[in-house]
Parts: structure tokens; sequence; C-alpha cells
């Protein structure tokens, strides 16, 4: 782990594996309360050095982070492909994204300015003039998934460093590895010692000390909604930033292309195992293009080669753990035993589990309503736009969200109607640009990430006046 500038060992260990070859491939410490009780007593000293960095300085290091990942980008892409579920192009895809966010941050952290306040506007403040400019908030904790091991970590490490705050990160216990390496990157492209701290352990001890730590000013998780709320119950009073994930709805109209959104949703729905907090779940067909969507989507899942994700044509790799393949298959046979029918799929061994399309999936099905994080997506017939529109609301989330039409009509109905942080038109609700607002409604969290907007959350503004 990285504490207090150096690189330590625990008073236990975790092993990291490969969830495809069940291989052990590393091991890391067992951090403990005390361990992050140490870490945010550095992060505090470190703190203090960031925020003394000029703005060029902070810029010039995370510039050179993404100059340094980019040199060593296959590296890094078998490091997520190995402990992860990634396959190793999908690996590659996110390393090239880190170092485009590594880049924006430094980009932002040059742009992070003020306005001018007009206080004569009041009467009696004629002589006063002054203006505003953004702080850092102090320490941040970030807790990170699985899902996206090194580009959700440079989400909240990139804008936090960017605004000149200390970092305590906590990279989910089953992919640590990326993580680890680009503190590495970090302190090899200028960091200062103490300013990122890294600590590796179970979130329900490590997590907690971190969240409850008042000395940590903003807590900044992305996982699951149950966590979130954990959170949010024992943070006390400091910023929140969470992104707890989706049911994603994609309707798609008789307008539209259909051989684009086939393979759109097919991506959206199957990238990553389907373990993608943004991936395609619900697709409703408007009913005179039902058919022939559902023929030429199945057809496209049924060819998917799953399973060894270091081979170049492999297009789907394991999901994280054996224990979540059969979460998903319980999921999936909950719906079938309620009247689902399995058009493809629902076969797998060990971790692996196949691309699986359901149709005919009741209402009161968990995989129905809540979020399945696996390669299931569910086909449903809607009459027409307005339908889709609200069976699409109705469920507690609200992350992304698409529609499928060559009607610009249509496409801004849609956009006012859907009930989520982004819409995206002719595109799958898996599409997401690191500079872009993201972040949702309804139980799928709080505040934005993107990295201008993450940085925004990261500081605060301090107004300056002076009575001349």
């Amino acid at each position: 782990m990285l504490v207090d500038g150096e690189w330590t060992e625990g008073e236990g260990e975790i092993p990291v594996q490969d969830p495809y070859s069940g291989e052990i491939i590393d091991t890391v410490p067992r951090a403990t309360a005390r361990d992050a009780e140490r870490a945010v007593t550095a992060a505090v000293e470190g703190y203090r050095v960031s925020r003394d960095l000029s703005t060029g300085q902070r810029a010039r290091i995370l510039r050179r982070a993404g100059e340094l990942l980019e040199e060593r980008s296959e590296e890094f892409a078998v490091v997520i492909a190995r402990e992860g579920s990634k396959t190793i192009r999908e690996a590659r895809k996110e390393v090239y994204r880190c170092t485009l966010t590594l880049r924006l941050s430094a980009e932002e952290a040059t742009r992070n300015q003020g306005e001018t306040v007009i206080f004569d506007q009041q009467e009696g403040s004629e002589g006063r003039r002054g203006y505003y400019t953004r702080v850092p908030v102090g320490v941040v904790a970030a807790i990170t998934p699985f899902n996206d091991p090194l580009n959700l970590v440079a989400h909240k490490v990139g804008p936090a460093l960017a605004g000149g705050n200390g970092v305590v990160l906590k990279p989910a216990t089953v992919t640590p590895l990326s993580a680890l390496k680009l503190a590495e990157l970090l302190l090899e492209a200028g960091l200062p010692p103490r300013v990122l701290n890294v600590i590796t352990g179970p979130g329900s001890t490590v997590g907690e000390a971190l969240v409850t730590d008042p000395r940590v000013r903003m807590v900044s998780f992305t996982g699951g909604v149950e966590a979130g709320l954990r959170i949010t119950r024992k943070a006390g009073l400091k910023k929140l930033g969470m992104e707890l994930g989706s049911n994603s709805p994609v309707v798609v109209l008789e307008d539209a292309d259909l051989e684009a959104a086939v393979e759109s949703c097919v991506s959206g729905a199957f990238w990553a195992a389907g373990q993608n907090c943004i991936g395609v779940q619900r697709i409703y067909l408007q009913e005179t293009m039902a058919s022939a969507f559902q023929e030429a989507f199945v057809a496209r899942a049924r060819a998917y080669k799953v399973g060894p994700k270091l081979e170049e044509d492999c297009d789907m790799g394991p999901l994280i753990t054996e224990e979540e393949a059969r979460r998903v298959e319980g999921w999936v046979r909950e719906a079938v035993e309620k009247g689902a029918r399995v058009l493809c799929g629902d076969e797998g061994e060990g971790a692996v589990y196949r691309p699986t399309v359901l149709t005919d999936v009741p209402e009161d099905a968990t995989i129905h309503s809540e979020e399945v994080f696996g390669p299931v997506v569910s086909l449903y017939t809607v009459k027409d736009l307005e339908e889709g529109i609200r069976r699409s609301n109705a469920v507690d989330f609200g992350l992304q969200a698409a529609v499928f039409t060559s009607s610009l009509a249509s496409a801004f109905r849609a956009v006012d109607g859907l009930e989520a942080g982004a819409v995206m038109v002719n595109d799958s609700t898996d599409y997401r640009m690191d500079a872009m607002p993201f972040g949702g409604m309804k139980q799928s969290g709080l505040g934005r990430e993107g990295v201008p907007f993450a940085l925004q959350e990261m500081t605060e503004p301090r107004t300056v006046c002076f009575n001349l």
C-alpha cells in the first residue's frame, strides 16, 4: 500500500485472482482501520503540500502521468484484463480513456477559476470590489469499483489533484492492482509524497474508517445503492459524490436505423460482461419492428466468443466472481419462473455466463427493476414512444437512457421525457465521454462526475471583498 509516502505491507494479505482462470496473480496488503487512520493523517499533510502547488505544477504532474501511461499502455491493459473481467481489447480502450482523463485533469487544473462579484449592486456597498475563487475541499476519500479499475480511479484522483486536495484512495478489493500501478506512475510523474495514499482492504473496515473520519471533507464513491445508503448514514457533515448504478432503458422506434441500433445495443449490453453501470438492460421496441430487431439482436448475442480474455478475438470475459455469475443466473431463473422466456444464453461455467436475452419479463421480477450488473438484457414491445418513455421511467434509477429514431421531434420528446442524467440519441446508454457531466437521478446517485464537473465538486468557492 502507499501510506505516508512509503510503500508498506499490512497485517495480512488479500489474494488477487484472475476470475477466468482462477489463478492467483498477486497479493496486496489487508489494511486495517488503523491503516486508514494513518492514511488520512498523511493526506492531511499532503493536502497542505498540494494546495500550495501552483496550478501549472499540478497540470505538469498530471500531464506527465498521462504521457507515462501512454508509453506503458499495453502493460496496464494486461493488468486490467488479468485482474478483472475485461477482454484485452476492452482493457486497451480503458487505458486510452485513462490517458485522456489525466490530460483533461491537467487542463482543468488551469481552468479552476472564479468570477468578479458585483458588490455595488446592493445599496450601501458602493465602495466594495471583489471576486470569488475556488479552493480545495481538503482530504478526499475516493472509493472505486472493480469494473473500471483504472479509469474510474483516474476520474476521482485526477480532479482531486487538479483542485489541490489530499487523497486517500481505496480501490475495489478484487481489482486493486491497476490503482496501485497508477499511484506508482503519479509519483514518478512528480507528485509529492503523502498527497496520494492508497490502501487496500475490505470496505467493512477500511471504507467505514474513511467515511466516518471527520478530517475527510469529501467522499467520492462509485458502487451499489445499499453501500451508498450506508455511507450517507455514517458520513456526517461532509460533501458526498455518489454514482450508484442504474437499470438503463433504450427505446427503439420504427423509423430507427435497425442495423445501427442492434450493433450499438449489443455492445452496450455485453461490454465488460454487462458489469457496466450504464449498460443496456431494458430495450423497448416499437411493435412494428420488434420482431426484426429481436431476430438480429439474438443472432449477434449468440455469435459472441466468451471467456479467454487475453485472446484478441474474445468478445466478452467472465463476471468478476463465480458468486456473481450464480447471482445473475438466479435472477434469470426467477424471471423465467414468473413467465419470462429465454431467447438465448442462460448458460455458463465458473465465472463465465454467456450473453443472455430475455423477453416477456414480468414487472415483479427482480431483473426488471434492479441493476443486474451482468450480461443480461430484456426485450419489451411498446405501442409508441409515449409508452416507451413511461415504462422506461417506471424504475427507481435514472443514470442514462437512450432512444433510436430518425425523427428530431421524437428525439426531443424523449430528451424531455426520459428521467435520466443523460439521454443518448442514436447511441446506446453506455456511451460516455470523459469531459461530460456524468451522474444520475433517483437512486442513481448524487452530484456529477466528468473531470470539469468533479473538479467543481472537489473545490469550494471563496469570496474576497475589498472595502475601498
